[in-house]
């Protein structure tokens, strides 16, 4: 292992104690972590909170063999040691990294081939923002979902880390945009960012509201539930709905037909579970059509609040609090 002349042999962590609120979440000590071949060590400098983290620590989201069970993934910050075979990267590189787990913390590892530098004129705050929504987004809209430009495309939690990052994606890729939030004020801050209707889902019907564009052709859905059925309904000829989530269930008694009648597609995916190699070609994607877009503005993750690492719970109370516009950011 190639390393910095002086690494720490312990490091500041939250760990999960057991699962339950965000109570649970602990500040502990823990041994700085090893890369392994193909991986670098990353001194963290921020870390995203993601709705998979809080799954994680209610006990419904257990991590992937091999993987940290410190919940936490994505990071921004400075590459202090190279693992074995650790090509394209040197000590002292600015980095954010999608991984599995281990993102709370002073120190985590990541594959190489799952970072990617951090944006000119980014900060390790906004950096650290980036991979968990942007890798999810682009695997999900653009090459599940097959959005091409001129198309309609709706997003439900329109002001959610994925709905900010979605909509402003979709537009710069010429798609014309629709999203689904949970006030007056909410729907206006998704207009703000590019779409071209903000939808109060609790005083309006997204079904109706695109219904006389002939539907949409692509629907990204995180609420599924009652969600479901009403998609298909919103869908048009030949359109996408692509499920990334379940906040109101997963499980529901469906009417098929109309995936028949209108030839619809439905498909969904997790990101996590996918390997290295499949992070890796999402990773080079990005880099390659969309970090441009960070860097010139066009594009650019909305944070919400930034916490101290100590405080994890309180961005967990805030993420469940559904108050938030974007991203929320934890600081070491």
């Amino acid at each position: 292992m190639a390393a910095a002349a002086t690494l720490p042999t312990d490091m500041a962590c939250i760990e999960i104690s057991k699962p339950g609120g965000p109570e649970v979440l602990v500040p502990a000590t823990r041994p700085v972590p090893r890369p392994g071949p193909g991986e670098v060590l990353i001194k963290v400098a921020a870390a995203g909170v993601n709705r998979p983290d809080i799954n994680q620590r209610q006990g419904s989201y257990p991590p992937p063999p091999g993987a940290s069970d410190l919940p936490g993934l994505e990071i921004a910050g400075t590459i202090v040691a190279l693992g074995p075979d650790a090509t394209d990267w040197q000590i002292g590189d600015r980095a954010c990294a999608l991984v599995s787990g281990g993102g709370y913390a002073a120190y985590c590892t990541a594959p190489t081939v799952q970072c990617l530098p951090v944006p000119m004129g980014y900060s390790m705050v906004q950096a650290a923002a980036l991979p968990e929504t942007f890798f999810t987004v682009w695997t999900n809209v653009f090459e599940r979902g097959r959005l091409a430009a001129g198309e309609k495309f709706l997003i439900h939690g329109g002001t959610s880390g994925i709905g900010t990052t979605a909509i402003q994606l979709a537009r710069a890729f010429g798609a014309r945009v629709f999203a689904t939030a949970g006030s007056d004020d909410k729907a206006r801050v998704c207009e703000k960012l590019g779409a071209e209707r903000g939808i109060n889902y609790r005083t309006e019907d997204f079904v109706e509201i695109v219904k006389p564009l002939g539907g949409v052709d692509l629907i990204l859905d995180m609420v599924g539930g009652p969600y479901f059925q009403r998609n298909l309904a919103a869908l048009a000829t030949e359109g996408r709905l692509v499920n990334i989530a379940f906040l109101q269930g997963s499980k529901i008694d469906v009417n098929l037909m109309p995936i028949m009648l209108k030839r619809l597609t439905v498909t969904g995916s997790t990101l996590r579970p996918r390997t290295v190699a499949q992070k890796g070609a999402i990773a080079a994607a990005l880099k390659a059509q969309v970090w441009s877009l960070l860097e010139q503005g066009k594009v650019a993750p909305q944070i919400h609040a930034t916490f101290p690492l100590a405080d994890a719970a309180g961005a967990h109370r805030l993420m469940e609090s559904s108050a938030h516009v974007g991203k929320l950011i934890l600081q070491t």
